[in-house]
C-alpha cells in the first residue's frame, strides 16, 4: 500500500493541466493559421513536402516577377516601334509631296522643316527608356543608344571608298560643298588633289542660293576642309582626289559634290563579332575562328585526347560556360579528309573551327577562349526557357556605327557603318561624279536614320531625284521596321503564354501544398471542441479534489 501525499497530487494535476492546455494551445494555433502543419514536430515527412512545394512556388513567383518586367520592356518596345512607323509613314508622305516635279524650291524647303522635326522625334524614339534603362543600346543600359551628329554623303565613288573622314562641327541647315579650279585650266569633271594651289572650294548653307569660300588645311595627315560660315569641316585621313565643277557654275554636276547633313551615331552594344583566344601550347601556327550563336556568354574549349594529335584525326574535346567550374565532357570531332580544318560544334548553337596549314597538331590541354560581343539582355521565364527583352538600335534605327575591333588611322570613321545595309553614297553608274542620277541607278536601305538624313539634305537642297532616291528607300526602311516590330510582338506572345502556363502551374503546386499543409476545417472545430471540454474537466475535477484533505472530516 502506497502513500499518497499532497505534493505527489498536485504534481499530478498540474501534469495533467498542461498537457491538456499543450493540446488545447496547440488546436488553438491551428484554428488561427488554418494548418495542419506549423512545425516540424507536426510532420515531419509532411514538413519536408511543404518546403519543397514552397520552393517551386518561390521559384514561379520569380518566373513571373521577370514575365512582368519583360512584358513592360517589350510593351514599351512595342508602342516605340508604332509611334516610329508612323513618323515613316508622315516621312514618305511628305517625300511624295517634295518628289514631285511641281514643286518649287522654296516648297521643299518649308518640308524640309518637318522633317528635321520627324527626324529629331525619331532620336527620341532611339532613346527610349523603361524604368530609367535605355531599351535599343544593349547591356549600355545607363546611357542614350544615339546622338544627333553631322554625316556626309557624296557623290564621288572614287572619294568615298578610298578616304575614311570624319565631319566636326553642327549646322542647322544641310551645307553643300563643291571644288573648282581657281585657274580654269582643268576641265569639269577632271581630278585635281586637295593639295593643289589652284583648287578652290565653295559651300552653300542656304541650299545653294548663296555660296562663300572655304579653305583647305594639312596637318598631322590629315586634310581638314574649312567651312567657317557653316559651323562644320570635314576631315580627310589623306591627301584625297576629288573631281572638279564649273568656275561659274554651281549647278554643275561633273564634279563632286558633298552634303552634310544631319545623322545618329549608335552609342550601345552590338552582337557582330566572336573572338577567340588561344591557351597552350601546340606544334605549328594556326587559327580559331568561333561562329553562331553563344547565348551564355564566354565559352571555353579544351583539347582532351591523350597524345598530340592532327587536325584530319578525330579530336575529343569538353566545353564549359561558367568559366571552368563545369565541363561537358565526351565530345568528338571526327575525322574527315580536310587535313586542315577541324569543326568543333559547341552547344546549343555555336561553332569552333581550327584551321591549319598542314602538319600541326593539337596538344592535349590546349584551351581556347570564345568571347561573344553581347548586346542581348535575357530573362528566364521558365526552367528551360529565355526571352529576350531588348533589341539592338543599330539593327532597328541604323545610323553611323564603328565597329569597336576596327582602328582607323589618323581619327577617322568612313568606315562607320548603320547596319549590314549601310547607306549608299551616290555616283554614276561609271563610276564618275554626278550630282543629277536617274531614280533607278541609286541602291535602298534599311537604314532610317541614314535615309531621313539624306532626305533632309535633298529637300533642302531642291534635288528633286535625291528625294525620289530616298522615297524608294524609305519603303525599304519601313518594311523593316515593321519585320523588326513583328519580332517585339511574337516575343510579347511567347510572354501571354508564359504567363498562362505558369499560373497553371503555380496553382497546381498551391493545391498539392494545400492537400499537405492546410486543416480540415470541420475535423479541426470538433478536435478543439472536445479539448476545450478536456481542458475544463481536467480543472474542476482538479479543484474538487485538491479540497479534499482530513480537515474535512473532523
Amino acid at each position: 500500500m502506497y502513500r499518497v501525499s499532497q505534493q505527489m497530487l498536485f504534481s499530478r494535476y498540474v501534469n495533467n493541466m498542461n498537457t491538456s492546455l499543450t493540446d488545447l494551445m496547440d488546436l488553438n494555433i491551428k484554428s488561427q493559421t488554418m494548418k495542419r502543419v506549423n512545425k516540424p514536430s507536426d510532420d515531419p515527412t509532411g514538413m519536408m513536402r511543404i518546403l519543397d512545394h514552397r520552393d517551386v512556388i518561390r521559384s514561379l513567383d520569380q518566373y513571373q516577377e521577370n514575365v512582368d518586367t519583360a512584358k513592360g520592356w517589350l510593351g514599351r518596345s512595342d508602342d516605340t516601334l508604332q509611334q516610329a512607323s508612323t513618323l515613316l509613314t508622315r516621312a514618305k508622305e511628305l517625300a511624295t509631296q517634295a518628289a514631285t516635279g511641281t514643286l518649287s524650291a522654296d516648297n521643299r524647303e518649308e518640308i524640309s522643316y518637318e522633317l528635321r522635326s520627324l527626324f529629331d522625334q525619331m532620336i527620341g524614339l532611339s532613346n527610349t527608356e523603361f524604368e530609367g534603362k535605355s531599351i535599343y543600346s544593349g547591356h549600355k543600359t545607363d546611357g542614350n543608344a544615339f546622338e544627333k551628329i553631322m554625316w556626309m554623303t557624296t557623290n564621288d565613288k572614287n572619294l568615298n571608298n578610298n578616304n575614311t573622314f570624319r565631319v566636326e562641327g553642327t549646322s542647322e541647315t544641310t551645307v553643300l560643298v563643291q571644288f573648282y579650279d581657281t585657274s580654269d585650266t582643268a576641265a569639269p569633271g577632271d581630278t585635281m588633289a586637295l593639295n593643289d594651289p589652284n583648287l578652290g572650294i565653295r559651300y552653300s548653307s542656304d541650299g545653294g542660293d548663296s555660296w562663300k569660300d572655304g579653305t583647305v588645311a594639312f596637318a598631322g595627315g590629315e586634310a581638314r576642309l574649312q567651312m567657317p560660315g557653316s559651323g562644320t569641316s570635314v576631315v580627310f585621313n589623306n591627301n584625297s582626289d576629288v573631281r572638279i565643277n564649273s568656275h561659274d557654275d554651281e549647278n554643275d554636276g561633273r564634279g563632286t559634290w558633298l552634303w552634310l547633313r544631319p545623322s545618329a551615331r549608335y552609342l550601345g552594344d552590338d552582337v557582330d563579332s566572336v573572338d577567340v583566344d588561344k591557351m597552350g601550347s601546340g606544334t605549328g601556327v594556326y587559327e580559331a575562328e568561333a561562329s553562331g550563336s553563344f547565348p551564355h556568354g564566354n565559352v571555353m574549349v579544351r583539347i582532351d585526347n591523350d597524345s598530340a594529335v592532327d587536325f584530319d584525326e578525330e579530336i575529343e574535346y569538353s566545353f564549359s560556360i561558367d568559366g571552368g567550374l563545369t565541363w561537358k565532357t565526351g565530345n568528338r570531332a571526327y575525322a574527315d579528309a580536310t587535313a586542315s580544318n577541324a569543326v568543333l560544334s559547341i552547344q546549343p548553337g555555336g561553332v569552333l573551327t581550327l584551321n591549319s596549314n598542314g602538319g600541326n597538331t593539337l596538344q592535349p590541354g590546349t584551351q581556347f577562349v570564345i568571347h561573344p560581343r553581347t548586346a542581348d539582355i535575357n530573362l528566364d521565364i521558365s526552367e528551360t526557357e529565355s526571352v529576350r527583352v531588348n533589341d539592338i538600335g543599330k539593327d532597328l534605327f541604323g545610323g553611323i556605327y564603328q565597329d569597336p575591333d576596327v582602328t582607323i588611322s589618323n581619327g577617322g570613321n568612313a568606315t562607320l557603318l548603320g547596319s549590314s545595309n549601310a547607306m549608299p553614297m551616290f555616283y554614276d553608274n561609271d563610276g564618275q561624279a554626278g550630282m543629277f542620277l536617274a531614280a533607278s541607278n541609286a541602291s535602298t536601305t534599311e537604314n532610317i536614320f541614314e535615309v531621313m538624313g539624306n532626305l533632309i539634305a535633298f529637300t533642302e537642297t531642291n534635288n528633286q531625284t535625291g528625294v525620289q532616291q530616298m522615297l524608294a528607300s524609305l519603303e525599304v526602311a519601313h518594311e523593316h521596321l515593321m519585320n523588326r516590330a513583328a519580332s517585339v510582338g511574337g516575343r510579347e506572345n511567347r510572354l501571354s503564354v508564359a504567363d498562362n502556363i505558369l499560373s497553371g502551374l503555380e496553382l497546381n503546386e498551391k493545391e498539392l501544398l494545400s492537400n499537405v499543409e492546410d486543416a480540415d476545417v470541420t475535423e479541426l472545430m470538433t478536435d478543439l471542441a472536445q479539448k476545450q471540454i478536456i481542458y475544463e474537466s481536467v480543472l474542476r475535477s482538479s479543484s474538487m479534489i485538491m479540497q479534499m484533505n482530513l480537515t474535512k472530516f473532523i
